[in-house]
C-alpha cells in the first residue's frame, strides 16, 4: 500500500505554480522497478514523433525535426498546450491502456494504487481521483502511454508533428488549416482522453513567433535555430538571484564559481543555437554585472581610483572616472571599466563564456 506523496509547489517558467508529488523512498524504489519492466513493453508501441522521456531520444532531436518541417514549407505551427495535464489524467482511461499490454492483475492493482495514492500537504492527506503527479519515476512513462492516442490520431490524419511529453507542435502549410486542426483536436482530446486544451496558451502562428522546448526559429527560407526570448529572460533572472548575494564582501572568484555551473548547463542545452548574437550579448551583460559588483564593493572614490590604476589606467583618467558621481550600473558599462576589466580578466578568473562554450560543444558534436 503506497504512502501518500508529499506535495511540493514550484514556479513555472511562464508563471503560475507546478505541483509535484514526491513519493516516499520505498515507493520510489518500487516505481523505478515497475518502470524498468514496463518501459521495454510499451516502448515499441510509441510513435516515432514522440521524443520525451524515452531512451535514445531527446529534446534536441525534437527541435531539429521541427526545424526540418519548417524548412520543407510547413510555416504555420499549431502550438498545443494541455491544461494541467499531469493533474487531469483520467485513471480509468489510463488503466484501460495499461491492461491492453499487462495481463497480471496484481501489477494493474499496484499501478492503480499509485495513481490513487493521496497527497500530503502540511500534514493533511487529500484523496486523489485523477492525475499522475510529476515527481515519481512512473509519471513520464504513463503520460506517454496515454498520449500515444493523440500521436496515432495525428499520424492517421497525415500531419507533421513533434511531441515532447505534453508539449506538442503540429506543422501546417496554412493558417486556416491550422485553426481547423486546433478546433478538431480540442474536441478529440475532450471526448477521447478527457483532457482540456488551454486556449490561452495554445495558438496557431508562424514558428518564429512561438517557442518549442526553449528554442525558436528565424523567419528565413532556410530557418535557423535560435534561443527563445523567454529562455534568455529566465537565465538572466537566475543570474540576478546569484549576484544579489555578491554585493557584500564576497570575492568575485567565489561569485564566478557559483555562476559557472548554471552557465555550463545552459550552454549545453542551447548548443544547437545557430544565432550567436544572443550569446555575445549575454556574455557582455554578465561581465557588466560583475563589473557593477566591483564598483559597489569599492565604495569610496579613492579606493576606486587606486583599483583602476592597479588595473592599468593612467592616474589622471582613474581619478576622473572615480569621482564622476555616476551610479554603479553606468560605470560598469563605461569605457574606463571596460578597458580596466576586459574579457581576458574574467577568463583568468575562470568565468564561463557562453559563446565560447557553445562553439566548443558544436565542434565536438
Amino acid at each position: 500500500m503506497p504512502s501518500p506523496v508529499r506535495r511540493v509547489d514550484i514556479p513555472k517558467p511562464q508563471g503560475g505554480m507546478r505541483t509535484l508529488g514526491i513519493p516516499a523512498l520505498t515507493d520510489r524504489l518500487i516505481q523505478q522497478a515497475l518502470h524498468q519492466v514496463l518501459q521495454p513493453i510499451f516502448e515499441p508501441t510509441f510513435s516515432a514523433h514522440s521524443y520525451g522521456f524515452r531512451p535514445g531520444r531527446s529534446a534536441h532531436q525534437a527541435v531539429q525535426q521541427a526545424q526540418r518541417y519548417v524548412a520543407e514549407g510547413h510555416r504555420v505551427v499549431v502550438d498545443l498546450d494541455l491544461e494541467k495535464f499531469f493533474d487531469r489524467v483520467n485513471h480509468d482511461l489510463l488503466t484501460g491502456r495499461l491492461a491492453k499490454k499487462i495481463a497480471d492483475r496484481r501489477v494493474l492493482q499496484l499501478l492503480r494504487r499509485y495513481l490513487e495514492a493521496g497527497m500530503m500537504t502540511d500534514g493533511l492527506v487529500s484523496p486523489r481521483r485523477e492525475g499522475t503527479p510529476q515527481g515519481g519515476p512512473l509519471s513520464p512513462l504513463l503520460s506517454n502511454i496515454l498520449l500515444t492516442d493523440l500521436d496515432r490520431e495525428l499520424e492517421r490524419r497525415g500531419h507533421k508533428f513533434c511531441r515532447y511529453g505534453d508539449d506538442c507542435n503540429i506543422y501546417m502549410r496554412s493558417q486556416r488549416a491550422g485553426e481547423r486542426l486546433l478546433a478538431s483536436l480540442t474536441r478529440f482530446l475532450a471526448e477521447r482522453l478527457k483532457l482540456k486544451v488551454n486556449e490561452s496558451k495554445s495558438a496557431v502562428a508562424p514558428p518564429w513567433r512561438r517557442k518549442f522546448l526553449g528554442y525558436s526559429l528565424t523567419w528565413h527560407k532556410a530557418p535557423r535555430r535560435r534561443i527563445a526570448t523567454g529562455s534568455r529572460k529566465r537565465l538572466e533572472q537566475k543570474i540576478r538571484m546569484v549576484l544579489k548575494g555578491a554585493r557584500g564582501g564576497r570575492s568575485l572568484r567565489h561569485t564566478i564559481d557559483q555562476l559557472n555551473p548554471i552557465l555550463r548547463g545552459w550552454a549545453a542545452y542551447f548548443k544547437l543555437t545557430e544565432a550567436k548574437g544572443a550569446l555575445e550579448e549575454l556574455d557582455g551583460w554578465i561581465r557588466r554585472r560583475l563589473r557593477c559588483i566591483l564598483w559597489r564593493q569599492w565604495k569610496r572614490p579613492y579606493t576606486r581610483a587606486r583599483n583602476l590604476m592597479k588595473a592599468g589606467l593612467e592616474e589622471e583618467r582613474a581619478f576622473r572616472s572615480a569621482f564622476n558621481q555616476r551610479g554603479p550600473w553606468w560605470n560598469s558599462g563605461a569605457s574606463h571599466m571596460n578597458q580596466a576589466f576586459r574579457k581576458s580578466y574574467f577568463d583568468r578568473l575562470g568565468l564561463v563564456s557562453l559563446l565560447d562554450t557553445v562553439r566548443r560543444l558544436q565542434r565536438v558534436s
